[in-house]
This record gives C-alpha cells, sequence and structure tokens, in this order.
C-alpha cells in the first residue's frame, strides 16, 4: 500500500490525430525523453478532426475516472500557429491539464474547478524548435512531461486572468416540449444530446398524466427505455448513456448512419396525453 501511495500519476493523452500518421507516436517519444519513467495512457486519438466539441465533451467524461494529480495532455488544435495560447491549468481537484486555449480544456477545467491557469511561454519547457503547426510535440508534450518531473505550474509561464470558454447550446422548454440537439456522436453511432435527465425528469412531473416521447428531427417516436438492449434488433431507441445525457441508438447498429445524423441534428421531446 505505501508503495501505491508513492506512484506517480500518470499522463494521459486525448488528441484528434488518428492511429494512420508519427503524430501521436511523436508526442509520447517527446515525453519519453524528458520523463522517461511516466505512465503514459491514451483516453483516443481518435477525436474527429478539428472537433472542439468532442475532444472537450470526452475530456470532460474521463478527467474524473483517472488517479489524482493526473496530468491530462489534450490536443484538438485547428488554430495551431495562430493568436491563441498555450496553457496549463492546475484544478482544485487536482489534475493537471495541458493543451490550446480554444475551449478544449474548458468544460473538464470547469468541472474540476480552475485553481489558475497560466500561459506556457517559458522556452526551458518547450524543445528547442517549435514548429507553426504541432504545438503538441514542441510546446504541450514537452510541458506536460516537465510538469511529470514536478516542475511547478508557475514556472511554465505568467498566470492568465482568464482562459477560453466552451458553451454548450443549452435545451429550450416550452410547454409539454422539449428542444435539443445532439453534440456528439460516439464510435458506435450513438447521438448523444444536451438533454439530461432532470430536464426531462421535470417536463415529466408537470405533466404526471403524459407520456414522454423523443423524436430526433421528423422521425418516428420513440419512448425512452432503460438501456440499449429494451430495444428489439435493429430498432431506434431512447436512452440516457454514460454521459448521463439522452441520447438515440439503433438496437445492434449504428443511429448516426440509420438516421443521417450528426451535431447539431434536433431532437423533440414531448409529454403526450394519454
Amino acid at each position: 500500500m505505501a508503495q501505491a501511495r508513492r506512484a506517480k500519476p500518470p499522463i494521459a493523452i486525448l488528441t484528434d490525430f488518428g492511429y494512420r500518421d508519427h503524430y501521436a507516436g511523436a508526442i509520447k517519444g517527446v515525453i519519453a525523453a524528458i520523463a522517461p519513467g511516466a505512465q503514459i495512457i491514451d483516453i483516443t486519438h481518435g477525436i474527429p478532426a478539428q472537433s472542439i466539441v468532442a475532444g472537450a465533451l470526452a475530456l470532460r467524461e474521463s478527467w474524473r475516472y483517472f488517479p489524482p494529480k493526473t496530468i491530462f495532455l489534450a490536443v484538438v488544435d485547428p488554430g495551431v500557429g495562430t493568436a491563441r495560447l498555450p496553457i496549463a491549468i492546475e484544478t482544485r481537484a487536482g489534475a493537471r491539464l495541458v493543451g490550446p486555449d480554444n475551449g478544449l480544456l474548458w468544460l473538464a477545467a470547469e468541472d474540476a474547478g480552475i485553481a489558475r491557469a497560466v500561459h506556457i511561454s517559458s522556452r526551458r519547457y518547450r524543445l528547442e524548435t517549435v514548429s507553426a503547426t504541432f504545438h503538441g510535440r514542441d510546446i504541450f508534450a514537452p510541458a506536460a512531461a516537465w510538469l511529470w518531473r514536478g516542475a511547478p505550474i508557475g514556472a511554465l509561464g505568467p498566470r492568465l486572468a482568464e482562459i477560453a470558454r466552451l458553451e454548450l447550446p443549452k435545451p429550450a422548454v416550452s410547454g409539454r416540449q422539449i428542444r435539443g440537439e445532439v453534440i456528439y456522436v460516439d464510435g458506435f453511432g450513438n447521438l448523444v444530446t444536451n438533454i439530461g435527465r432532470e430536464i426531462i425528469a421535470s417536463l415529466k412531473a408537470t405533466f404526471p398524466e403524459s407520456r414522454v416521447w423523443v423524436r430526433i428531427d421528423r422521425g418516428a417516436a420513440m419512448e425512452i427505455r432503460g438501456t440499449y438492449g429494451d430495444a428489439p434488433t435493429g430498432a431506434s431507441v431512447a436512452t440516457f448513456g454514460s454521459f448521463e445525457l439522452l441520447e438515440i441508438a439503433v438496437r445492434d447498429g449504428n443511429a448516426a448512419e440509420r438516421l443521417k445524423a450528426g451535431p447539431g441534428a434536433p431532437i423533440i421531446v414531448t409529454a403526450s396525453k394519454k
């Protein structure tokens, strides 16, 4: 037990680099050169290219399941080389986040509680040569590795008064209806919406004599089931998934392909009289 308590936390990596090219391997090589003892965990490199929202959601849904003080290196960076800043965040929960200041880190940081954020500007904690198009390798990976080695976050650069926020669309309630939208599509094709349990529970409480139906765009109405397996094979199903958000799935199938839907697709929840 004493040895387990002394173990250093891992560096967890999330990117949109994919698995075809060398990019993910290169950033892990930089970490290994600076912090050879660091445990590296890949959260995913399969975030859809340039999708800051998808990366931010995946990071928010991951950070709390890691050991305290884990360093999260997140790179979904369509603005690489522009005026957006490279930053590091220390949270009240202990997690450290490293990545671009484009909203990617916001949801996880807000969830964990921001203690302080800094602009990664010290030359000591980046590679000697910095590419205009690969800050993941040249700035973010070295910063994460040096944090793992014990560098204080304040050594990376000056403190920031604020960082870029990411505001997810909020569902709208009108009478018997909730109007929301798809905000994330996972690898199984499940369509995750911005509608949480609480707002649907409130709708049910307001109209207790009614049945609640879910439609995506102008598709067929679905009742909310307990899990995917409660629907017949091949049928569409609405359920609350691991995000604790309403999602649309196809039993043993791919809802995104079957329903030809993706982020932004409208979702309507209606309380109809029996």
